[in-house]
């Protein structure tokens, strides 16, 4: 054995295990290679010194292939919500020593405030609303979500980022449109980031 080929077993016995566990039964689990290269390329783009290589808003909307022996989704999910909290945390450092403290919590103000807005709308009209053939997200389950992150924004009440990403709909015909209830909800997790 050369020097170069000896290894601590610890070491090498890293390299060997997964880094999440296996979908289980008939369960489909995330691709491997698409998870790999995601977080290979996060991990590169958080050691450089640019603060645009991968953006925590990227982070979020990073979606891989269901497949059958794939990555089992709830740990690669609770990882990409560390990894987005890491990169959030990063820009909101590089923003306050850019552009200063105030005008960072005063942008996070105004967008938490347009949120806000929003949610405050009569119930059944906080969203557009698809045709009555379509099928979008279920009115009164979206609403009951508005309602409290609503009073998580005025009141303060307790919602954490994770409870946000992990919301899920049901569908129903002529629901609200998707596209406008994920851009809300992508904006609260920006708001809960950026306040830290």
């Amino acid at each position: 054995m050369t020097l170069e080929t000896e290894r601590p077993a610890e070491e090498a016995a890293t390299e060997t295990r997964p880094p999440f566990p296996d979908a289980t039964g008939r369960q489909k689990g995330y691709e491997k290679r698409a998870v790999d290269a995601f977080l290979e390329r996060a991990r590169a783009a958080f050691e450089s010194d640019e603060p645009d290589a991968l953006r925590s808003t990227e982070v979020r909307a990073t979606a891989f292939p269901l497949v059958r022996h794939g990555y089992a989704i709830a740990p690669v999910d609770a990882a990409l919500g560390r990894i987005e909290d890491a990169f959030a945390a990063r820009e909101r450092e590089w923003a306050m020593n850019r552009r200063g403290a105030r005008a960072w919590v005063a942008e996070s103000r105004e967008t938490a405030q347009v949120v806000l807005d929003r949610l405050l709308r009569p119930r059944g009209q906080r969203f557009d609303r698809v045709g009555v053939l379509r099928y979008g997200y279920r009115v009164d389950e979206v609403d009951l979500v508005a309602d409290k992150i609503a009073r998580y924004l005025a009141a303060g009440e307790p919602v954490t980022a994770d409870q946000v990403r992990a919301v899920a709909f049901r569908m129903q015909r002529g629901g609200y449109r998707e596209d406008q209830v994920d851009a809300v909800l992508d904006a609260v997790v920006e708001v809960m980031l950026a306040v830290g």
